[in-house]
């Protein structure tokens, strides 16, 4: 079992004397520089001119341009998109990067795949949140905090690892856990999840709501029934909590008996998900998905833009918004009111 790290396993005094520099105030810098802010962490804000640099001033943080602090910090937190990592580690970072420093990613995307090959001089480490970025800062607020993947990637100061567990310690993920892995390997296990569970998932459930509006039912209680009226999320976390076969005695023996016997009814259809499946995780492993996001990317962006348009058109767009205005869900009962 990879080894997890937990408060007890962190010092905060590593990290005392440093000045942390949070590149990227979206919505995992902004919860990130708020924590670590609250654990008690000189930081200073690195953004382009936008309304995050605003906010970011806005919030008290002392805020100013990539390129400067990079130059005063001596550990970087690079927290801006994926696509744009690598231009802006070149151009704004690697310069100013200085024997010793530090720079962390929040996912191991860039390095593990060759897209950014940090100076040998620097250590490199990941702190990887396995949680949205206003739940970095929620589950901080609560007491609870976040679980995270954890890694040095390299070892320059000899400390990497002490200062990793700090920062993790600080930004609260050390209260809930944090397990150790190489950057691929988290890397791998985020765009699997993303490239062959959720578009699974995703097409399942959109079969199962074309069936029934077919079959006569109004679209209203087919996605209420399906997953609108929280049930579904409310049984995940249940999951979460007590495990997937404890969970099910939550629900009525009618419901787990016909769960159970006809569930054997689409043993024969998994193995073809399997096949796609481990061919999508190949892809992911062997740097070709890497490789094929980072070239022409302005035509990925356009096929991006084009594949939204096609989904957005779909008819369970408008059902849902239906729906959600019927029975006051979320933003769409805030446009009613």
């Amino acid at each position: 079992m990879n080894p997890i790290y937990y408060d007890a396993d962190a010092d905060l005094g590593v990290l005392e004397g440093m000045t942390i520099g949070v590149v990227g105030y979206g919505n995992q810098g902004r919860s990130q520089a708020l924590n670590l802010r609250d654990s008690g962490l000189e930081l200073i804000v690195g953004n382009i001119a936008d309304e995050s640099f605003d906010q970011a001033r806005t919030d008290g943080f002392e805020t100013m341009s990539i390129v400067e602090a990079c130059k005063r910090a001596q550990l970087v937190m690079l927290l801006v998109p994926d696509e744009v990592m690598p231009d802006v580690y070149a151009r704004d970072v690697a310069p100013y990067l200085k024997p010793g420093d530090v720079i962390d990613f929040a996912s191991g995307y860039n390095v593990a795949f060759g897209l950014i090959k940090p100076t040998k001089e620097v250590d490199v480490i990941m702190i990887g949140p396995r949680m949205i970025g206003p739940g970095v800062r929620d589950t901080f607020v609560s007491g609870e905090g976040f679980p995270s993947f954890v890694g040095v990637h390299q070892d320059a100061s000899g400390q990497a690892k002490a200062r990793m567990l700090a920062l993790a310690k600080a930004l609260g993920s050390t209260r809930a856990g944090c397990i150790e892995m190489s950057l691929h390997d988290e890397a791998t296990l985020d765009l699997f999840t993303e490239q062959a569970l959720a578009p699974a998932l995703g097409n399942m459930l959109i079969t199962a709501v074309q069936i029934l509006v077919d079959a006569g039912y109004p679209p209203e209680a087919v996605l209420l029934e399906l997953y609108l009226s929280g049930e579904m999320i409310y049984a995940f976390e249940k999951i979460r909590e007590v495990g997937m076969n404890k969970q099910s005695e939550f629900h009525s023996r009618t419901s787990q008996y016909g769960s159970m016997t006809r569930g054997a009814r689409f043993a024969d259809v998994m193995g073809p998900i399997s096949d796609l499946m481990k061919g999508v995780l190949q892809e992911i492993r062997s740097g070709a998905f890497a490789e094929e996001w980072s070239t022409d990317r302005e035509k990925k962006l356009e096929l991006l833009e084009e594949l939204s348009k096609i989904r957005d058109a779909l008819p369970l767009s408008q059902w849902e918004l239906q729906t959600r205005k019927a029975f006051r869900i979320g933003d769409a009962a805030e446009s009613e009111d």
